[in-house]
Formats: structure tokens, sequence, C-alpha cells
């Protein structure tokens, strides 16, 4: 049973360099706990916007950071089950997340579901996380990115509407939740291994992250 939604922790990361990705800067994946409030607000495009929290490095742009993917969450509670199955800790922040929460099903959250994160930050869930090499280097888990697909718990991505300062422990309000069935998971499906659910995310509308909105758009195409 789910307790009171609550942010853990909130996680920062900086950039390092590493032989498991191609950008030249690094990555920013590993992730720690801060014992500071944190300003959360839009970064900005992809492609030239980073992370929206500060402090936080995100190093690949092609693929991370922007306004659509400005914060990543990934529940407690996910975390204790992937523990077990790899028999080794997992301390908060260890997925790349920038916000570790309890008490709330992120995968189940509906694409357009909107939180607020203490008294002032507005966040509005776009998209799951799809797993990378560099995500796999840094666990070091043999087959990580089949074994993170096929789980299909892959966390969510949120954008900012109001912006605001936060801190870990922090209470977290679903203030609204769309009438629809594209779940974070459901689209985690759609985009990885069953891409035959694409055309229906498309009843998320205009929350969608764009990229996911395209691939449905082309798949219906044919």
């Amino acid at each position: 049973m789910l307790h009171t939604p609550t942010i853990l922790t909130v996680n920062l990361g900086r950039a390092m360099r590493t032989d498991y990705t191609d950008c030249p800067t690094g990555t920013g994946i590993d992730k720690r706990p801060v014992d500071h409030p944190v300003r959360v607000a839009a970064p900005g495009p992809k492609g030239q916007g980073t992370s929206g929290l500060a402090g936080d490095d995100v190093c690949d742009t092609r693929h991370h950071g922007g306004d659509d993917q400005a914060v990543y969450a990934y529940a407690r509670e996910d975390l204790d089950v992937w523990e077990q199955e790899l028999g080794r800790e997992l301390p908060n922040g260890v997925f790349g997340e920038n916000l570790t929460t309890s008490g709330i099903d992120v995968n189940g959250a509906r694409i357009g579901e909107r939180w607020r994160v203490g008294n002032e930050l507005l966040l509005e869930v776009t998209s799951p996380r799809i797993p990378c090499r560099t995500f796999a280097g840094w666990l070091g888990e043999r087959g990580w990115v089949k074994r993170f697909t096929q789980a299909a718990v892959p966390g969510a991505y949120l954008r900012v509407l109001e912006p605001g300062e936060i801190r870990s422990g922090d209470p977290v309000e679903i203030v609204h939740r769309p009438d629809h069935e594209v779940t974070v998971a459901f689209l985690f499906r759609a985009e990885t291994t069953e891409r035959e659910l694409l055309p229906r995310v498309l009843v998320a509308g205009d929350a969608l992250h764009p990229e996911a909105r395209e691939a449905a758009l082309k798949y219906r195409s044919g």
C-alpha cells in the first residue's frame, strides 16, 4: 500500500568523464541527494536547455534535458524491487533520477498528470525514460537495457509548469489526472516493445512529449 506521496530526496549530479558515453563533456548520471533547497524551473528547448534543477548537470543534450525532460522521477518502491532482483544496494539517485519518490505510482501516472511539489512547484508528466548505453555502463549490469525494457518500470520525465523551490521531504499532491489510458508504462511499451500501441497514445494530446507524438503520427500514417 502506498504511503503519503512524498519526495524522499532531491538528487543532483555533476559532470564526470567516463568510457561508456560518447558525449565529450561526460555524463551527469551520478546523482546524489542534497540537504538544501533546490530551485526548479523550465530550462529551455531540448538541445539548448539542460536540467530543470539548479546545480544539476545534464551533458548529452541530444537525448537529455530540455523543457519536456526537465525533471526525472523514480519511485523508491521500484528501486526496492530492483535491489532484490540485482542483489545489491541501490541508493536514492542511482538511476540518475532527480526526485526519488515515495507513495506515488510513478509508472501508473498518466501523461498530462500534474503534481504540486511543496508549496510552489507544479510539474506535468510527459514521458518515460528510455534506457541507453550510459545508463547500462553506469550500473554495470549485464544486459541491462534489455532487462530494464522488459520490466517496463521506467520512471517519468516531467515538465515545469510553475517554477518553485523544493527540498527532500516535500509532499506531493496530484492536482490533475487526465481521463485517458496513457500511463507512463503504457507509453514506454508503445515506444519500445509494443509499437502497435503508438496510435493510442495520441489521446494524451498536447501533454505528450513532442517526440512521442511525432513517432505515433508516423506509425499511424504507415
